[in-house]
């Protein structure tokens, strides 16, 4: 059976990684810092005992010591990091200083490495007519002072490393201190805490973050807002029809003939449709508020002549004379459904608030002279008196003295819609036909 790799842990934590890397980067520099200080020092030490071994056998070319050679006693614990021989023209020697060093008696003018008796010598070799000289030193000799000297240098920083370590540690955790504020904020919060974050203090690779979540919050608020506005007046725009409806229920049990009967059937039928239009147009407002969708290309023409199809029914019941005055090719960014909302509901209006036997045309204007495409809704109804323009466009609020029956909140849906898409929605009074124009401009491709 085969084993799996075992998994390996790797932290996420910011703080942690700075840590680790910093410290590694300091105990690499304080390796690098000691191989230089020993090359550098072995380099000098070499230097410096070459010179030393020349200038020595220099100094022998002319009064070079003629004593008896001999073997030094091995348990002599004297120096011997400095091995002189010199020899006659005759390979005879007639000096060798007292070390247990036995070096070759073949000798390479200049500086050469010598491997003899476990161990390699530095040797310098000079001749003269009458003898040959021969200094050695064991380069171990040289690598113990290199290692010194090096030891001299780099302890220091070896003392001092802790202590940066230290300091980086302290600077990193004071660096992300106001991003533990932050976490410990956001922990402490309630679900409904969606006031802001500070970003006091906080480094400018996070700050931008935490500006953003301030900004979803901010968003997250007003949507908590217009939801709980919503559920109000939905709560209060229902609890009158189904009062009504209540009273007519009422009414229906009371009625004693058939013919009370039916009208309280027919009232209770009306009560039941208005709390059903109402409900869907509450329905329709909470979906077009809370749909994100994806825009695409749509075609203004082609909604309108839905948007008109749907609507023949009922037009034709009041005998409106309902009709697409105008169908240029104009094309949108947009969401189909959405916009066929928009254009179902003005056209809603304008048959229920233009009298029998009026008129409502819908006209599709292609862009032109910088403007974008229109949509446009005219009828020949009581209009909308400039002041009460802009109140309409507000939940539950109906024109005073309509007869019309309405919940009051076709054109807040339209408005939301409008809004969605960046389009400008204007009402005018309708040159052409006396009533209300409603025109919706989009933005210019």
């Amino acid at each position: 059976m085969m084993m799996g790799v075992p998994k390996v842990n790797v932290t996420h934590s910011l703080r942690g990684r700075l840590l680790w890397f910093l410290l590694a980067a300091i105990t690499m520099a304080a390796v690098a810092q000691a191989m230089i200080a020993y090359s550098s020092a072995l380099n000098d030490a070499d230097q410096i005992f070459d010179y030393h071994m020349q200038q020595m056998a220099m100094s022998l070319r002319s009064n070079a010591p003629m004593a008896a050679t001999g073997n030094r006693d091995p348990n002599d614990p004297g120096n011997d990091e400095m091995v002189v021989q010199v020899w006659t023209p005759d390979g005879i020697q007639v000096f060798r200083s007292l070390s247990r060093a036995e070096l070759p008696q073949r000798a390479v003018l200049g500086f050469s490495n010598v491997r003899a008796n476990g161990t390699t010598y530095r040797v310098f070799s000079a001749q003269t007519a009458t003898q040959t000289i021969q200094i050695a030193q064991d380069l171990a000799v040289r690598k113990r002072m290199a290692g010194t000297l090096a030891l001299r240098t780099v302890g220091p920083i070896a003392l001092m490393a802790p202590v940066l370590m230290i300091v980086v540690w302290w600077v990193v955790s004071g660096s992300l201190a106001p991003v533990a504020r932050v976490q410990r904020q956001l922990a402490s919060r309630k679900a409904d805490d969606l006031s802001e974050v500070s970003d006091a203090d906080l480094p400018d690779e996070v700050r931008p973050l935490v500006q953003e979540l301030n900004l979803l919050f901010s968003r997250v608020q007003a949507a908590f807002e217009a939801q709980q506005n919503f559920v109000a007046d939905a709560a209060h725009e229902l609890r009158t029809p189904l009062a009504a409806l209540k009273l007519q229920i009422l009414s229906l049990a009371r009625a004693d003939c058939s013919e009370a009967r039916d009208v309280a059937i027919g009232r209770l039928s009306a009560g039941v449709e208005r709390a059903s239009r109402l409900v869907e147009q509450l329905l329709v407002l909470a979906r077009t508020e809370a749909t994100d969708a994806k825009l695409e290309p749509v075609g203004l023409a082609e909604l309108a002549k839905r948007a008109v199809g749907d609507m023949a029914g009922a037009a034709q019941a009041r005998t409106i004379d309902l009709g697409l005055e105008q169908a240029d090719e104009a094309t949108v960014q947009g969401q189909g459904d959405a916009l066929v909302i928009l254009l179902r509901n003005l056209v809603d209006n304008a048959v229920k608030y233009t009298p029998a036997g009026g008129t409502v045309d819908v006209s599709v204007l292609a862009a032109a002279g910088g403007a974008g495409p229109r949509l446009v809704v005219e009828d020949s109804g009581p209009g909308i008196e400039p002041e009460e323009r802009q109140r309409v466009f507000h939940r539950f609020y109906r024109v005073p003295g309509s007869e019309a029956q309405g919940s009051g909140l076709g054109l807040a849906i339209i408005r939301a819609i409008a809004e969605r898409h960046g389009a400008k929605l204007a009402l005018d009074a309708s040159e052409r036909l006396g009533g209300l124009k409603v025109t919706v401009e989009f933005a210019p491709r």
